[in-house]
Protein backbone atom coordinates (compact mmCIF):
# COMPACT_ATOMS: atom_id res chain seq x y z
CA UNK A 1 0.00 0.00 0.00
CA UNK A 2 1.54 3.46 -1.10
CA UNK A 3 0.04 7.40 -0.97
CA UNK A 4 0.68 9.26 -4.32
CA UNK A 5 -0.16 13.08 -5.21
CA UNK A 6 0.12 15.10 -8.39
CA UNK A 7 -0.26 18.57 -7.91
CA UNK A 8 -0.25 21.36 -10.65
CA UNK A 9 -0.08 25.25 -9.97
CA UNK A 10 0.80 28.60 -10.52
CA UNK A 11 3.48 28.70 -7.95
CA UNK A 12 6.34 26.42 -6.29
CA UNK A 13 4.72 22.91 -5.61
CA UNK A 14 7.87 21.87 -3.17
CA UNK A 15 5.78 22.53 -0.19
CA UNK A 16 2.35 21.58 -1.14
CA UNK A 17 3.56 17.88 -2.12
CA UNK A 18 5.56 17.84 1.23
CA UNK A 19 2.43 18.15 2.69
CA UNK A 20 0.23 15.92 1.03
CA UNK A 21 2.91 13.62 2.16
CA UNK A 22 2.74 14.47 5.42
CA UNK A 23 -1.34 13.72 5.56
CA UNK A 24 -0.65 10.70 3.22
CA UNK A 25 1.98 9.03 5.74
CA UNK A 26 -0.09 6.64 7.28
CA UNK A 27 -0.69 4.76 3.68
CA UNK A 28 3.15 3.83 4.16
CA UNK A 29 6.49 4.45 5.81
CA UNK A 30 9.19 2.56 4.55
CA UNK A 31 10.34 5.41 2.03
CA UNK A 32 9.43 8.82 0.66
CA UNK A 33 9.87 10.65 -2.62
CA UNK A 34 9.09 13.91 -4.64
CA UNK A 35 9.92 15.02 -8.05
CA UNK A 36 9.44 18.32 -9.73
CA UNK A 37 9.40 19.89 -13.19
CA UNK A 38 10.54 23.06 -13.86
CA UNK A 39 10.23 23.61 -17.84
CA UNK A 40 11.30 20.72 -19.34
CA UNK A 41 13.81 19.48 -16.12
CA UNK A 42 13.23 17.26 -13.31
CA UNK A 43 14.57 17.74 -9.67
CA UNK A 44 14.43 14.71 -7.50
CA UNK A 45 14.86 13.68 -4.06
CA UNK A 46 13.89 9.86 -3.01
CA UNK A 47 15.16 7.82 0.42
CA UNK A 48 14.22 5.25 3.06
CA UNK A 49 12.24 6.69 5.97
CA UNK A 50 9.93 8.96 6.81
CA UNK A 51 8.87 12.13 5.13
CA UNK A 52 10.20 14.02 8.08
CA UNK A 53 13.20 12.36 7.82
CA UNK A 54 13.82 12.56 4.08
CA UNK A 55 13.16 15.51 3.49
CA UNK A 56 16.01 18.35 4.62
CA UNK A 57 15.69 22.78 3.91
CA UNK A 58 18.69 21.75 1.15
CA UNK A 59 16.43 18.93 -0.18
CA UNK A 60 13.15 21.06 -0.44
CA UNK A 61 15.38 24.22 -2.14
CA UNK A 62 16.43 21.42 -4.58
CA UNK A 63 12.53 21.18 -5.74
CA UNK A 64 12.31 23.60 -8.18
CA UNK A 65 8.77 24.07 -10.24
CA UNK A 66 5.32 24.60 -10.14
CA UNK A 67 3.95 20.91 -11.02
CA UNK A 68 5.00 17.76 -9.04
CA UNK A 69 4.43 14.44 -8.31
CA UNK A 70 5.00 12.42 -4.47
CA UNK A 71 5.13 9.07 -3.02
CA UNK A 72 5.22 7.24 0.47
CA UNK A 73 5.61 3.31 0.15
CA UNK A 74 5.72 0.00 1.99
CA UNK A 75 7.19 -2.30 -0.39
CA UNK A 76 4.93 -4.88 -1.32
CA UNK A 77 6.35 -6.49 -4.72
CA UNK A 78 10.66 -6.51 -4.72
CA UNK A 79 12.07 -5.26 -1.18
CA UNK A 80 12.65 -2.31 0.99
CA UNK A 81 15.91 -1.36 -0.90
CA UNK A 82 16.01 2.38 -1.45
CA UNK A 83 16.60 1.66 -5.08
CA UNK A 84 12.86 1.15 -5.39
CA UNK A 85 12.39 4.13 -3.74
CA UNK A 86 9.58 6.55 -5.82
CA UNK A 87 9.01 8.31 -8.05
CA UNK A 88 11.03 6.50 -10.83
CA UNK A 89 12.03 8.18 -13.66
CA UNK A 90 12.48 7.55 -17.83
CA UNK A 91 14.09 9.78 -20.21
CA UNK A 92 12.31 8.47 -23.13
CA UNK A 93 10.42 9.82 -24.64
CA UNK A 94 10.25 13.05 -23.63
CA UNK A 95 11.06 12.41 -19.77
CA UNK A 96 8.90 10.72 -17.51
CA UNK A 97 8.46 9.91 -13.52
CA UNK A 98 5.98 8.27 -12.23
CA UNK A 99 4.55 7.21 -8.19
CA UNK A 100 2.12 4.07 -8.46
CA UNK A 101 -0.03 2.60 -5.95
CA UNK A 102 -1.12 -0.65 -5.84
CA UNK A 103 0.52 -3.85 -7.16
CA UNK A 104 0.77 -6.06 -11.24
CA UNK A 105 -0.64 -8.98 -10.87
CA UNK A 106 1.94 -9.57 -14.19
CA UNK A 107 4.81 -7.37 -13.93
CA UNK A 108 6.91 -10.47 -14.40
CA UNK A 109 5.49 -11.39 -18.25
CA UNK A 110 5.51 -7.73 -18.60
CA UNK A 111 9.64 -7.30 -17.44
CA UNK A 112 9.89 -10.38 -19.85
CA UNK A 113 8.28 -8.16 -22.68
CA UNK A 114 9.75 -5.03 -22.08
CA UNK A 115 13.41 -7.07 -22.53
CA UNK A 116 12.67 -9.04 -25.52
CA UNK A 117 10.38 -6.86 -27.53
CA UNK A 118 10.39 -3.81 -26.23
CA UNK A 119 14.21 -3.11 -25.57
CA UNK A 120 13.73 -1.44 -22.42
CA UNK A 121 15.15 -2.53 -19.47
CA UNK A 122 14.23 -2.76 -15.88
CA UNK A 123 16.62 -2.01 -13.55
CA UNK A 124 14.98 -3.08 -9.92
CA UNK A 125 12.20 -5.62 -9.31
CA UNK A 126 9.39 -3.10 -8.83
CA UNK A 127 6.30 -3.35 -10.68
CA UNK A 128 6.33 0.06 -10.64
CA UNK A 129 9.26 0.40 -12.36
CA UNK A 130 7.35 -2.05 -15.01
CA UNK A 131 4.13 0.12 -15.05
CA UNK A 132 6.45 3.04 -15.99
CA UNK A 133 8.27 1.60 -18.92
CA UNK A 134 5.19 -0.06 -20.04
CA UNK A 135 3.11 3.64 -20.57
CA UNK A 136 6.43 5.19 -21.50
CA UNK A 137 6.76 2.69 -24.39
CA UNK A 138 3.34 3.13 -25.19
CA UNK A 139 3.50 6.80 -25.34
CA UNK A 140 6.39 6.49 -27.30
CA UNK A 141 4.21 4.29 -29.97
CA UNK A 142 1.42 6.41 -29.80
CA UNK A 143 3.44 9.42 -31.02
CA UNK A 144 5.43 10.79 -33.62
CA UNK A 145 7.91 13.30 -33.88
CA UNK A 146 8.39 16.05 -30.77
CA UNK A 147 4.50 16.71 -30.55
CA UNK A 148 2.19 15.56 -28.03
CA UNK A 149 -1.55 15.64 -27.29
CA UNK A 150 -4.29 14.40 -25.06
CA UNK A 151 -5.63 11.82 -27.21
CA UNK A 152 -1.78 10.48 -28.06
CA UNK A 153 -1.64 9.72 -23.84
CA UNK A 154 -5.10 8.71 -23.84
CA UNK A 155 -4.43 6.08 -26.42
CA UNK A 156 -1.46 5.26 -24.88
CA UNK A 157 -3.33 4.68 -21.40
CA UNK A 158 -5.82 2.20 -23.21
CA UNK A 159 -3.37 0.20 -24.24
CA UNK A 160 -1.66 -0.14 -21.12
CA UNK A 161 -5.11 -1.08 -19.78
CA UNK A 162 -4.94 -4.06 -22.19
CA UNK A 163 -1.41 -4.90 -21.24
CA UNK A 164 -1.69 -4.61 -17.45
CA UNK A 165 -3.10 -6.29 -14.98
CA UNK A 166 -3.93 -6.01 -11.26
CA UNK A 167 -4.51 -2.50 -9.29
CA UNK A 168 -2.70 0.71 -9.86
CA UNK A 169 -3.39 4.16 -9.45
CA UNK A 170 -0.72 6.49 -10.91
CA UNK A 171 0.53 9.77 -11.20
CA UNK A 172 2.68 10.53 -14.20
CA UNK A 173 4.67 13.79 -15.34
CA UNK A 174 6.01 14.05 -18.66
CA UNK A 175 8.94 16.91 -18.98
CA UNK A 176 7.24 20.18 -21.01
CA UNK A 177 3.94 19.00 -21.33
CA UNK A 178 2.25 18.24 -17.95
CA UNK A 179 0.87 16.19 -15.36
CA UNK A 180 -1.29 12.65 -16.50
CA UNK A 181 -2.76 10.61 -13.66
CA UNK A 182 -4.98 6.91 -13.81
CA UNK A 183 -6.90 4.58 -12.24
CA UNK A 184 -6.87 0.74 -13.20
CA UNK A 185 -10.96 -0.44 -14.96
CA UNK A 186 -11.59 -2.15 -11.47
CA UNK A 187 -10.65 1.13 -9.51
CA UNK A 188 -9.13 -0.80 -6.54
CA UNK A 189 -6.92 1.38 -5.53
CA UNK A 190 -8.70 5.10 -4.92
CA UNK A 191 -7.77 8.50 -6.22
CA UNK A 192 -9.65 11.87 -6.28
CA UNK A 193 -9.30 15.16 -8.01
CA UNK A 194 -9.20 18.56 -6.12
CA UNK A 195 -9.26 22.09 -7.38
CA UNK A 196 -8.18 25.36 -6.37
CA UNK A 197 -9.02 28.83 -8.41
CA UNK A 198 -6.93 31.82 -7.39
CA UNK A 199 -6.53 34.41 -9.80
CA UNK A 200 -4.01 33.12 -12.41
CA UNK A 201 -6.50 30.25 -12.82
CA UNK A 202 -7.23 26.46 -11.55
CA UNK A 203 -4.66 24.72 -9.76
CA UNK A 204 -5.15 20.62 -9.08
CA UNK A 205 -4.44 18.41 -6.98
CA UNK A 206 -4.73 14.46 -7.66
CA UNK A 207 -3.91 12.30 -4.48
CA UNK A 208 -5.03 8.65 -3.04
CA UNK A 209 -7.46 10.02 -0.51
CA UNK A 210 -9.84 13.25 -0.41
CA UNK A 211 -7.68 13.81 3.34
CA UNK A 212 -4.82 15.31 1.28
CA UNK A 213 -6.70 17.63 -1.08
CA UNK A 214 -8.50 18.91 2.12
CA UNK A 215 -5.40 19.81 4.18
CA UNK A 216 -3.69 21.76 1.05
CA UNK A 217 -6.86 24.43 1.06
CA UNK A 218 -8.09 22.54 -2.39
CA UNK A 219 -11.83 21.56 -2.80
CA UNK A 220 -12.43 17.98 -3.48
CA UNK A 221 -13.93 17.53 -7.23
CA UNK A 222 -14.41 13.96 -8.04
CA UNK A 223 -13.01 10.75 -8.36
CA UNK A 224 -11.59 9.87 -10.85
CA UNK A 225 -13.02 6.92 -12.41
CA UNK A 226 -12.12 3.36 -12.99
CA UNK A 227 -10.34 3.27 -16.19
CA UNK A 228 -10.44 7.08 -16.52
CA UNK A 229 -7.12 8.88 -17.72
CA UNK A 230 -6.96 12.60 -16.83
CA UNK A 231 -4.40 14.96 -18.12
CA UNK A 232 -3.66 18.41 -16.77
CA UNK A 233 -1.01 20.29 -19.41
CA UNK A 234 1.56 23.35 -18.18
CA UNK A 235 -1.05 25.93 -18.82
CA UNK A 236 -3.24 24.01 -16.46
CA UNK A 237 -5.92 22.65 -18.97
CA UNK A 238 -7.89 20.04 -17.98
CA UNK A 239 -8.40 16.96 -19.92
CA UNK A 240 -9.95 13.62 -19.37
CA UNK A 241 -11.07 10.44 -21.07
CA UNK A 242 -12.62 6.88 -20.57
CA UNK A 243 -9.82 4.54 -21.36
CA UNK A 244 -10.74 1.10 -20.45
CA UNK A 245 -13.30 -1.05 -22.06
CA UNK A 246 -15.52 -2.36 -19.78
CA UNK A 247 -14.43 -0.13 -16.58
CA UNK A 248 -16.22 -1.92 -12.98
CA UNK A 249 -15.59 0.28 -9.96
CA UNK A 250 -14.95 -2.69 -7.63
CA UNK A 251 -13.14 -0.49 -4.50
CA UNK A 252 -10.89 -3.07 -1.91
CA UNK A 253 -12.77 -3.06 1.03
CA UNK A 254 -10.16 -3.37 3.05
CA UNK A 255 -9.03 0.48 2.76
CA UNK A 256 -12.53 1.50 4.50
CA UNK A 257 -11.14 -1.25 7.24
CA UNK A 258 -8.11 0.07 7.96
CA UNK A 259 -5.58 2.00 5.65
CA UNK A 260 -7.66 5.04 4.61
CA UNK A 261 -7.55 7.55 7.47
CA UNK A 262 -11.29 8.28 8.68
CA UNK A 263 -11.78 11.82 7.42
CA UNK A 264 -11.24 10.70 4.32
CA UNK A 265 -14.10 10.22 1.38
CA UNK A 266 -13.36 7.11 -1.22
CA UNK A 267 -15.47 7.06 -3.75
CA UNK A 268 -18.73 8.47 -2.34
CA UNK A 269 -18.27 6.48 1.01
CA UNK A 270 -17.36 8.59 4.05
CA UNK A 271 -14.57 5.74 5.28
CA UNK A 272 -15.89 7.39 9.10
CA UNK A 273 -19.36 6.46 8.25
CA UNK A 274 -18.41 3.19 6.75
CA UNK A 275 -16.83 2.49 10.55
CA UNK A 276 -19.70 3.32 11.89
CA UNK A 277 -22.03 0.79 10.31
CA UNK A 278 -19.53 -1.94 10.94
CA UNK A 279 -19.67 -1.32 14.17
CA UNK A 280 -23.75 -1.40 13.99
CA UNK A 281 -23.53 -4.91 12.07
CA UNK A 282 -21.24 -6.34 13.89
CA UNK A 283 -23.25 -5.66 17.64
CA UNK A 284 -25.93 -7.30 15.67
CA UNK A 285 -24.06 -10.46 15.51
CA UNK A 286 -22.89 -9.48 19.61
CA UNK A 287 -26.13 -9.61 20.39
CA UNK A 288 -26.93 -13.00 18.82
CA UNK A 289 -23.98 -14.70 21.14
CA UNK A 290 -24.23 -13.17 24.11
CA UNK A 291 -26.79 -12.15 26.74
CA UNK A 292 -27.44 -9.13 28.36
CA UNK A 293 -25.00 -8.03 31.28
CA UNK A 294 -22.80 -10.91 30.11
CA UNK A 295 -20.22 -8.17 28.90
CA UNK A 296 -19.56 -5.16 31.31
CA UNK A 297 -17.48 -3.00 28.98
CA UNK A 298 -16.34 -2.31 25.32
CA UNK A 299 -12.90 -1.04 24.24
CA UNK A 300 -11.17 -0.05 20.65
CA UNK A 301 -7.69 -1.10 19.90
CA UNK A 302 -6.53 2.19 19.05
CA UNK A 303 -7.16 3.19 16.76
CA UNK A 304 -9.06 2.79 13.32
CA UNK A 305 -11.59 0.20 15.35
CA UNK A 306 -12.59 3.16 17.37
CA UNK A 307 -15.41 4.90 15.30
CA UNK A 308 -16.86 1.01 15.03
CA UNK A 309 -16.20 0.28 18.77
CA UNK A 310 -18.12 3.05 19.88
CA UNK A 311 -21.18 2.57 17.71
CA UNK A 312 -21.51 -1.33 19.10
CA UNK A 313 -21.43 0.41 22.40
CA UNK A 314 -24.10 2.71 21.85
CA UNK A 315 -26.17 -0.24 19.69
CA UNK A 316 -25.80 -2.31 22.23
CA UNK A 317 -26.15 0.07 25.28
CA UNK A 318 -22.89 -0.41 26.73
CA UNK A 319 -20.21 1.55 28.27
CA UNK A 320 -17.74 2.45 26.58
CA UNK A 321 -14.26 3.05 27.76
CA UNK A 322 -10.62 3.86 26.40
CA UNK A 323 -8.60 0.74 27.72
CA UNK A 324 -5.59 0.74 25.91
CA UNK A 325 -3.18 4.37 25.45
CA UNK A 326 -1.24 4.40 22.30
CA UNK A 327 1.93 5.43 22.06
CA UNK A 328 2.16 7.65 18.48
CA UNK A 329 5.74 7.43 18.12
CA UNK A 330 5.37 4.00 17.13
CA UNK A 331 4.56 2.44 13.94
CA UNK A 332 2.06 0.65 12.72
CA UNK A 333 2.50 -3.42 13.30
CA UNK A 334 0.89 -4.52 10.65
CA UNK A 335 3.45 -2.65 7.77
CA UNK A 336 6.05 -4.15 10.25
CA UNK A 337 8.42 -6.63 8.33
CA UNK A 338 8.78 -9.12 10.83
CA UNK A 339 7.14 -10.90 13.02
CA UNK A 340 9.43 -10.87 16.05
CA UNK A 341 9.74 -7.07 15.51
CA UNK A 342 5.71 -6.93 15.57
CA UNK A 343 5.56 -8.62 18.64
CA UNK A 344 7.96 -6.71 20.66
CA UNK A 345 6.79 -2.96 18.99
CA UNK A 346 2.96 -4.25 20.17
CA UNK A 347 3.71 -3.39 23.98
CA UNK A 348 5.60 -0.45 23.26
CA UNK A 349 2.58 0.40 21.16
CA UNK A 350 0.28 -0.15 24.13
CA UNK A 351 -0.40 0.39 27.23
CA UNK A 352 -3.38 -0.74 29.36
CA UNK A 353 -4.97 1.24 31.96
CA UNK A 354 -5.52 -1.51 35.08
CA UNK A 355 -8.46 0.50 36.78
CA UNK A 356 -10.57 -0.19 33.09
CA UNK A 357 -10.20 -4.38 33.17
CA UNK A 358 -9.74 -5.14 36.77
CA UNK A 359 -12.59 -7.47 37.75
CA UNK A 360 -14.54 -6.96 34.16
CA UNK A 361 -15.60 -9.21 31.14
CA UNK A 362 -14.28 -6.39 28.53
CA UNK A 363 -15.26 -6.79 24.45
CA UNK A 364 -12.12 -5.80 22.47
CA UNK A 365 -12.82 -4.69 19.03
CA UNK A 366 -10.26 -4.18 16.66
CA UNK A 367 -10.65 -3.32 12.70
CA UNK A 368 -9.32 -7.19 11.18
CA UNK A 369 -7.03 -9.83 12.45
CA UNK A 370 -4.05 -10.97 9.79
CA UNK A 371 -1.68 -12.60 11.39
CA UNK A 372 -3.04 -12.73 15.15
CA UNK A 373 -0.03 -11.71 17.00
CA UNK A 374 -1.17 -8.31 17.55
CA UNK A 375 -4.11 -10.17 19.11
CA UNK A 376 -2.61 -12.44 21.16
CA UNK A 377 -0.15 -9.77 23.03
CA UNK A 378 -2.79 -7.54 23.05
CA UNK A 379 -5.73 -10.23 24.90
CA UNK A 380 -2.68 -11.15 27.60
CA UNK A 381 -2.14 -7.49 28.15
CA UNK A 382 -6.11 -7.57 29.17
CA UNK A 383 -5.67 -10.17 31.89
CA UNK A 384 -2.83 -8.71 33.26
CA UNK A 385 -4.43 -5.60 33.57
CA UNK A 386 -6.82 -8.22 35.97
CA UNK A 387 -9.75 -8.39 33.43
CA UNK A 388 -11.86 -11.56 34.21
CA UNK A 389 -13.20 -12.25 30.75
CA UNK A 390 -11.70 -11.30 27.32
CA UNK A 391 -13.72 -11.71 23.97
CA UNK A 392 -12.38 -10.37 20.90
CA UNK A 393 -14.51 -9.28 18.02
CA UNK A 394 -13.23 -8.14 14.54
CA UNK A 395 -15.33 -5.34 12.48
CA UNK A 396 -13.75 -7.44 9.63
CA UNK A 397 -14.31 -10.65 8.37
CA UNK A 398 -11.63 -13.70 8.54
CA UNK A 399 -8.79 -12.75 6.66
CA UNK A 400 -8.31 -16.15 4.77
CA UNK A 401 -6.82 -15.73 1.05
CA UNK A 402 -3.57 -13.58 0.24
CA UNK A 403 -4.19 -10.03 -1.16
CA UNK A 404 -1.84 -9.44 -4.52
CA UNK A 405 -3.20 -6.16 -5.18
CA UNK A 406 -1.08 -4.12 -3.01
CA UNK A 407 -1.30 -5.06 0.70
CA UNK A 408 1.53 -6.73 2.40
CA UNK A 409 0.46 -10.31 3.63
CA UNK A 410 0.73 -12.78 0.66
CA UNK A 411 1.39 -15.94 2.25
CA UNK A 412 -1.31 -17.83 3.34
CA UNK A 413 0.44 -19.76 5.81
CA UNK A 414 1.00 -16.39 7.43
CA UNK A 415 -2.62 -15.73 7.91
CA UNK A 416 -4.14 -16.50 11.21
CA UNK A 417 -7.32 -17.81 10.02
CA UNK A 418 -6.14 -19.59 7.32
CA UNK A 419 -7.10 -23.29 7.38
CA UNK A 420 -8.48 -22.48 11.08
CA UNK A 421 -11.68 -23.02 13.03
CA UNK A 422 -12.79 -19.97 14.30
CA UNK A 423 -12.93 -21.82 17.82
CA UNK A 424 -8.82 -22.70 16.87
CA UNK A 425 -8.19 -19.01 16.12
CA UNK A 426 -10.17 -17.85 19.42
CA UNK A 427 -7.63 -20.20 21.33
CA UNK A 428 -4.33 -19.25 18.79
CA UNK A 429 -5.33 -15.69 20.56
CA UNK A 430 -6.24 -16.84 23.85
CA UNK A 431 -9.50 -15.10 24.52
CA UNK A 432 -12.29 -16.39 25.87
CA UNK A 433 -14.65 -15.70 22.81
CA UNK A 434 -14.52 -14.59 19.57
CA UNK A 435 -17.15 -12.98 17.17
CA UNK A 436 -15.96 -12.12 13.43
CA UNK A 437 -17.79 -9.56 11.11
CA UNK A 438 -19.93 -11.62 8.52
CA UNK A 439 -18.89 -10.69 4.95
CA UNK A 440 -21.84 -9.74 3.72
CA UNK A 441 -22.59 -6.99 6.54
CA UNK A 442 -18.97 -5.80 5.70
CA UNK A 443 -20.08 -5.00 2.21
CA UNK A 444 -23.32 -3.82 3.42
CA UNK A 445 -22.06 -1.12 5.36
CA UNK A 446 -20.03 0.05 3.08
CA UNK A 447 -22.96 0.12 0.17
CA UNK A 448 -25.40 1.74 3.03
CA UNK A 449 -22.82 4.75 2.93
CA UNK A 450 -22.85 5.11 -0.68
CA UNK A 451 -25.55 3.27 -2.71
CA UNK A 452 -23.78 3.54 -6.04
CA UNK A 453 -21.25 0.84 -4.64
CA UNK A 454 -22.60 -2.61 -5.46
CA UNK A 455 -19.05 -4.52 -5.88
CA UNK A 456 -15.82 -4.77 -3.96
CA UNK A 457 -12.71 -6.29 -3.97
CA UNK A 458 -12.95 -8.48 -1.31
CA UNK A 459 -10.31 -11.24 -1.85
CA UNK A 460 -8.78 -11.48 1.16
CA UNK A 461 -12.14 -12.42 2.77
CA UNK A 462 -13.92 -14.07 -0.17
CA UNK A 463 -10.91 -15.50 -2.34
CA UNK A 464 -12.82 -13.92 -5.36
CA UNK A 465 -9.75 -12.26 -7.05
CA UNK A 466 -11.41 -9.35 -9.56
CA UNK A 467 -9.20 -9.32 -12.67
CA UNK A 468 -9.41 -13.14 -13.38
CA UNK A 469 -5.67 -13.76 -13.23
CA UNK A 470 -5.00 -15.34 -10.55
CA UNK A 471 -4.80 -18.99 -10.00
CA UNK A 472 -3.23 -21.39 -7.06
CA UNK A 473 0.07 -21.67 -9.00
CA UNK A 474 0.05 -17.90 -9.07
CA UNK A 475 -0.11 -17.43 -4.93
CA UNK A 476 2.50 -20.33 -4.39
CA UNK A 477 4.52 -18.87 -6.79
CA UNK A 478 4.66 -15.47 -4.74
CA UNK A 479 4.68 -17.27 -1.87
CA UNK A 480 7.85 -19.15 -2.64
CA UNK A 481 9.47 -15.89 -3.66
CA UNK A 482 8.30 -14.23 -0.26
CA UNK A 483 9.64 -17.24 1.52
CA UNK A 484 13.23 -17.40 -0.62
CA UNK A 485 14.05 -13.79 -1.13
CA UNK A 486 16.93 -13.21 -3.43
CA UNK A 487 19.79 -11.92 -1.14
CA UNK A 488 20.35 -7.56 -1.38
CA UNK A 489 23.09 -6.48 -3.09
CA UNK A 490 24.32 -5.22 0.06
CA UNK A 491 24.48 -8.42 1.88
CA UNK A 492 25.94 -10.07 -1.37
CA UNK A 493 28.57 -7.58 -1.03
CA UNK A 494 29.41 -7.89 2.83
CA UNK A 495 29.83 -12.08 2.12
CA UNK A 496 32.45 -11.28 -0.22
CA UNK A 497 34.33 -8.81 1.67
CA UNK A 498 34.60 -11.43 4.36
CA UNK A 499 35.49 -13.92 2.39
CA UNK A 500 38.11 -11.38 0.68
CA UNK A 501 39.36 -10.68 4.70
CA UNK A 502 39.27 -14.22 5.68
CA UNK A 503 41.75 -15.22 2.27
CA UNK A 504 43.76 -12.32 3.62
CA UNK A 505 44.09 -14.01 6.99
Amino acid sequence: MCGIVGVVSHSSVNQLLYDALLLLQHRGQDAAGIATSHGSMFSMHKANGLVRDVFRTRNMRSLQGNSGIGHVRYPTAGSSSEEEAQPFYVNAPFGITLAHNGNLTNWEQLKTEMFKNDRRHINTDSDSEVLLNVLAHEIQEATSGYSLDPAALFKAVSVLHKRVRGAYAAVVQIAGFGLLAFRDPFGIRPLCIGVNDTDQGMEYVVASESVALEGLGFRFLRDVAPGEAIFIDIEGKFYSRQCAENPILTPCAFEFVYFARPDSVIDGASVYATRLKMGEYLAEKVAKQFSDGEIDVVMPIPDSSRPAAMQLALKLNLDYREGFIKNRYIGRTFLMPGQAIRQKSVRQKLNAIGSEFKGKTVLLVDDSIVRGTTSREIVQMAREAGAKRVIFASAAPPVIFPNVYGIDMPTRNELIAYDRTEEEICREITADALVYQDIDALKRSISDVNPALKNFEASCFDGIYVTGDVSRDYLDRIEFARNNPKPKIEDMARSQLNLNLAHVD
